[in-house]
């Protein structure tokens, strides 16, 4: 029997559909992490007039707690993947349970930390290589800046329950606005107005802190009021908790080998010869293009969490061919971005570079590791976008052992790179083509795709 004209056309809407839900979810997640970059700098400007050593305080205080919170983002991509399968399965009221979970889990990682943070600054700020002049200042930027722990790991882990509820819009918001009370309490507490003379570094910490609270409230607040329109009480639950923080040790170990490899790329760096990209050129070289390929991977990110929430929320309705369907659509936009990103970033190669320096060494190096960034970004694409498939589906003991078997084969490599060309063409091409291949080969399977609310095995 042949087909009616009006069912091979089906498809086609089906796939604008698709395409709709992946914008709606990509768009405000792709300005949610490109904001928060640009506050980060707005900081810097407000502390760098105060001074030198003022700028290098808040830098190793940041440092550190930037490697926290980086370390403790499974909060928001476990929760996210939990939350969407419960309303796939169509329990809106489970979900929400699981994210009043994740947010208890928040609060029993945060309160430790901050109290351990008060003795063990000094200590910290000096493994890090902080000079006299400088240790005390971020010593004491640490200990105020790490009482906004408990609101930092509030606010990922409430983005995530609003991710896993199809919602990236609301979590834009509190980021802008955010970011924005930020900077104001900055400049204020810094610099003081009025009678108020201002509280110098500390202001700065202090003025971080009241926005993270601030934010914080805001995003726990939206979850409470679903949680209390769904009948599902505030109280954390025990058992629920530790189910949490079960599963987010697989993507901790996962974080943890992605950071390895960034700091052995570091190093490998630092131990080329001056006349191979080593030395400082070659390291503020290697700066640049790392901030650029960071810049880029925004995009990219942006797509890998718009697959998170609706990998989760497709399994746990129980549909495996839509899961496929869209797995492949996902991948294709996650090519395009990176052919789009690639191309972009080859074109402006030439010219990138005096953006950031007039040092003719660092330019003459810079070129073509960003050639070699721009061919790799197609293969970027596909390495974020099936990392965010897998993330939705639960895969984390996967994606770990993938981390450390990919950091393994690159570790090698990296070290033996003769200049820093090879030492890019190592880290954008070889590393990120052993994930592809490890998470394309995870992919072709089904054993990830378990459906309804349990997580892959």
């Amino acid at each position: 029997m042949s087909r009616h004209p009006d069912d091979r056309a089906a498809p086609r809407p089906r796939r604008r559909g698709t395409d709709a839900e992946i914008l709606r979810l990509a768009w405000p997640a792709f300005l949610a992490l490109v904001a928060e970059p640009l506050f980060v700098l707005s900081d810097a400007v407000v502390v760098g007039h105060l001074g030198t050593p003022e700028l290098a305080a808040a830098g190793i205080a940041g440092a550190l707690m930037t490697t926290l919170v980086g370390l403790c983002v499974f909060l928001a991509y476990g929760t996210t993947a939990s939350v969407a399968r419960r309303v796939g399965a169509g329990d809106t009221a489970g979900a929400l349970a699981g994210g009043i979970d994740g947010l208890g889990l928040a609060v029993a990682i945060g309160l430790p930390v901050t109290a351990a943070a008060w003795p063990l600054a000094p200590t910290l700020v000096r493994m890090l290589g902080a000079s006299e002049q400088v240790a005390g200042p971020a010593a004491d930027y640490l200990r105020i800046a790490a009482i906004g722990t408990t609101p930092l790991l509030l606010m990922l882990a409430a983005t995530g329950v609003l991710r896993g509820l199809q919602d990236t819009r609301t979590p834009l918001v509190a980021a802008v606005a955010g970011n924005i009370l930020n900077i104001l309490l900055n400049v204020v507490l810094v610099y003081g107005v009025g009678p108020f003379d201002g509280l110098g570094l500390l202001g700065s910490a202090l003025g971080s802190v009241l926005a993270q609270v601030a934010t914080a409230a805001l995003l726990v607040g939206v979850v409470a009021r679903g949680a209390r329109r769904a009948g599902v009480a505030l109280a954390p639950d025990l058992p629920g908790v530790r189910a949490a923080g079960r599963a987010g040790v697989p993507l901790v170990v996962r974080t943890l080998t992605l950071r390895a490899a960034l700091l052995l790329t570091v190093y490998a760096v630092a131990a080329l010869p001056a006349d191979h990209g080593g030395a400082d050129a070659g390291l503020a070289a290697h700066q640049v293009a790392m901030a650029v390929w960071g810049f880029l991977a925004y995009a990219l990110d942006a797509i890998a969490i718009a697959a998170q929430a609706i990998t989760g929320r497709a399994l746990g309705a129980g549909d495996r061919s839509e899961v496929r369907a869209l797995t492949t659509r996902m991948l294709q936009w996650g090519v395009v971005a990176g052919v789009v990103t690639g191309v972009g970033l080859a074109a402006v190669s030439p010219f990138l570079g005096r953006l950031f320096t007039e040092d003719p060494d660092v330019l003459d190096l810079l070129l073509p590791v960003l050639l070699v960034a721009a061919l790799a970004q197609p293969v970027a694409g596909v390495v974020f976008v099936l990392d965010g498939v897998l993330i939705g589906a639960g895969d984390g003991r996967y994606l770990a052992v993938a981390g450390l078997l990919t950091l393994v084969v690159y570790a090698p490599l990296a070290l033996l790179a003769p200049s820093l060309t090879w030492l890019w063409a190592a880290f954008a091409l070889g590393f990120m083509a052993a994930r592809a291949g490890v998470l394309l080969h995870r992919a072709r399977g089904e054993r990830w795709m378990v459906i309804g609310t349990t997580l892959a095995r």
